[in-house]
């Protein structure tokens, strides 16, 4: 699969040429406030920006003479084949990126064939994402309450959802202090701040939040078994339960319950990838929520040796910190089976709707396909620790990892 040459690229999207570069152009569309929500992490942002630093550590050694003129970016995630080996991860409040933008991104993934997980904070119901936009991966955040528990998982499975992820990272909300620096918080709080930054970007107040608002206040629509508050709603943090309160009992509660494949997302610790393979857990998420939780959290990158170790039959997935192929070349040799990505669709969404996101895909898996031939691989699936070696080895070693 190589880049589509030029002239089959929509003209608008030709300056796009790498993932990257569709940031400045969200930046210029959204509010300053919905753009920091995205863009921002935790505290300090530390964890966010050692995500991508991680990658930086890690060096490919290509093999030469290989004969990689057949090779194939394809790749089978539980038995169902897709075009690329990444996929698109769960993104609350995507729907203020652009009108529908949880549907922008379902419609986008099944044309591209590659997986798209559905946000338990969208704000447009799951049932329709399944139905419009065939996405059949949904992630849930959950209390630790047996019957809201129970209710939600019977919702998924009556939608025709084949994979449920568990969200185990956020036992409580993150300090985010950038959003409260841009006035950002949910629930959202009209203010004269937010009106005025509305005014100043018109093309998002009238082609996402007017059009949005033309069907009634936007809901928080997949956080239960039933609908769930407005997004303005004081309601809207009680509502969300106790989640510090979930266990590995509640796991073992959804294991019984739900009979697709069930996964368990925010996974960094290797003793905890071993208990989710006894529980009988299909695949361990390993992320750190793109730095958006706990400040400071172990970089995914340097966790996946570990946790793949301890994952035994499991499924490995990961994300956080992926902007480039090689990013997912990297993943792919460390142990994880999928990679998936989250802000660099959402961004290109908000720059160009679902041509945007179609774009990005195809850039992406457009640098798999190169990187594979200059790396030496023909098929994903043999990537592994002899492709890599420390980028800053101490004087006198050599040789890969």
């Amino acid at each position: 699969m190589a880049r589509r040459p030029d002239e089959a690229v929509p003209r608008p999207l030709r300056r796009f040429l790498a993932l990257d570069d569709f940031v400045p152009a969200a930046r210029q569309r959204l509010p300053r406030q919905i753009y920091g929500y995205y863009a921002g992490a935790a505290e300090t942002n530390q964890s966010r920006d050692d995500n991508r630093r991680a990658f930086r550590d890690i060096a490919f050694v290509p093999t030469v003479l290989a004969d990689v003129s057949r090779r194939s970016t394809a790749a089978t995630l539980f038995g169902q084949p897709y075009r690329f080996p990444f996929g698109i991860s769960p993104m609350g409040l995507s729907g203020l990126a652009c009108f529908e933008g949880d549907l922008v991104l379902a419609r986008a993934a099944r044309a591209e064939a590659i997986p798209m997980v559905v946000s338990a904070t969208s704000i447009m119901r799951l049932e329709r994402l399944a139905a419009e936009g065939g996405a059949r991966w949904f992630q849930a955040y959950l209390p630790g309450e047996p019957e809201r528990i129970a209710a939600m998982v019977d919702r998924v499975a009556a939608a025709g959802f084949d994979t449920f992820v568990l969200t185990v990272d956020v036992p409580v909300p993150a300090n985010r202090e950038n959003n409260t620096r841009t006035g950002f918080s949910i629930p959202l709080r009209p203010s004269l701040r937010l009106l005025l930054d509305g005014l100043t970007h018109p093309d998002w107040s009238v082609g996402t939040f007017a059009r949005t608002l033309r069907a009634g206040m936007p809901h928080m629509e997949n956080m239960d078994a039933h609908r769930g508050p407005p997004i303005l709603s004081r309601d809207l943090v009680r509502a969300v339960g106790k989640r510090d309160g979930l266990s590995w009992d509640h796991v073992d509660l959804i294991r019984r319950r739900w009979r697709g494949r069930f996964v368990l997302k925010g996974v960094l610790s290797a003793a905890d990838a071993a208990e989710a393979a006894r529980r009988g857990v299909d695949a361990v998420w390993v992320s750190n929520h793109g730095g958006r939780q706990l400040d400071g959290a172990l970089a995914p990158l340097h966790a996946l040796p570990a946790i793949k170790a301890a994952a035994g039959a499991m499924t490995v997935l990961f994300d956080s910190g992926v902007r480039r192929g090689t990013d997912v070349l990297k993943a792919l040799a460390l142990g994880a089976d999928f990679v998936f990505l989250g802000r660099p669709f959402l961004f290109a969404a908000a720059a160009a709707g679902e041509a945007g996101v179609r774009h990005a895909v195809g850039l992406l898996g457009a640098e798999v396909e190169r990187d594979m031939a200059l790396l030496g691989v023909t098929d994903v699936g043999t990537l592994g620790p002899q492709h890599l070696c420390d980028a800053h080895p101490r004087l006198g070693s050599h040789g890969a990892d």
